[in-house]
C-alpha cells in the first residue's frame, strides 16, 4: 500500500508526457497509444512473427506461415510487441542511438504483455535469456547494448535469468540495416560464438533484441546455439519489420 501511495504521489509531482503523442499522464505511454499500437493487433506467424491474414478456419490458427513451413528457420518461435513502423520506430531509434535508456523498461513491459497474450504456459518459457550481443567496436562507440537493457527488466518480469555473455560476437560486422538485403546473410555469417556449451546444451534459450528485420541476425545466432546443443530457441523482439 505504501509503495502504491508513493507511486501515485510521484506521478502527481512528476507527471510524464506520452512518448508517442505527448499527452500528459502518469506513465510513459498513454492508454490511447497503448491500445492503438500495442494491442492484440493482427495475427502473426508463431515462428517468424510476420503478420498473417486471419485464418479461414479456427483450426488453422497457430500454424506457421508458408515461408516458415517451406524453409523452417533455426529458431522455433518469435514473439513481438509491435510492428517496426511509424511512430513506434522513433522510439527504437531513441533507445538505440540517443541513449534514452528509460525506454528499455517500457519496451520490456510491452514485450512482457505480448508474451502473456501468447498464453504459453510458464513451463514452456526459456531457461535463460540471451541478449543479442554487439561487437566490441560498436559497444565501445554506443556505450551500452540496447538488447541487454531490454533483457534485464524482461528477465525480472518473467522470472528468467539473463546471461549477458551466453553468446559473444567474435567479429564486428557492418550494421545489418545498412547492408543490402541480399548480402545480410553473408554479412552476419560466423559472427557469434558460445563460450560455455554446458549452459546451452539441452536447454530452451530466449533471444532478446530490439528489432527483427530480415531475421538474419537471429537466424545466425539461433543456428549457432543449436550447433552447441540448444533444444529450442525463442526470439523475444520489441518490434518486427513488416514484409
Amino acid at each position: 500500500m505504501v509503495h502504491a501511495l508513493a507511486g501515485g504521489l510521484l506521478a502527481v509531482l512528476l507527471p510524464c508526457n506520452c512518448v508517442l503523442c505527448g499527452a500528459r499522464g502518469p506513465a510513459l505511454l498513454c492508454p490511447g497509444c497503448h491500445a492503438q499500437f500495442f494491442g492484440a493487433g493482427t495475427p502473426r506467424c508463431p515462428v517468424c512473427a510476420n503478420p498473417m491474414a486471419a485464418a479461414a478456419h479456427p483450426a488453422a490458427m497457430g500454424l506457421p506461415c508458408g515461408r516458415c513451413q517451406a524453409a523452417p528457420p533455426a529458431f522455433d518461435a518469435t514473439l513481438a510487441a509491435a510492428d517496426y513502423a511509424l511512430p513506434v520506430d522513433r522510439l527504437v531509434l531513441q533507445l538505440k542511438f540517443a541513449g534514452q535508456l528509460a525506454l528499455a523498461r517500457l519496451f520490456a513491459g510491452l514485450l512482457g504483455e505480448a508474451i502473456a497474450r501468447a498464453d504459453a504456459p510458464a513451463r514452456a518459457r526459456p531457461a535463460l535469456l540471451c541478449p543479442v550481443p554487439l561487437g566490441p567496436q560498436r559497444l565501445s562507440e554506443r556505450g551500452y547494448n540496447q538488447s541487454l537493457e531490454i533483457a534485464r527488466p524482461l528477465g525480472r518480469q518473467l522470472g528468467i535469468a539473463v546471461h549477458a555473455r551466453l553468446a559473444v560476437r567474435v567479429r564486428d560486422t557492418p550494421a545489418q540495416s545498412s547492408t543490402p538485403h541480399g548480402a545480410r546473410r553473408a554479412n552476419i555469417a560466423h559472427a557469434f560464438a558460445i563460450p560455455d556449451r554446458a549452459l546451452v546444451a539441452g536447454r530452451h534459450i530466449g533471444l532478446v533484441d530490439d528489432v527483427m528485420s530480415s531475421g538474419q541476425t537471429l537466424q545466425e545466432l539461433a543456428a549457432t546455439l543449436k550447433r552447441h546443443g540448444a533444444a529450442r530457441v525463442t526470439n523475444y523482439v520489441f518490434a518486427r519489420t513488416p514484409p
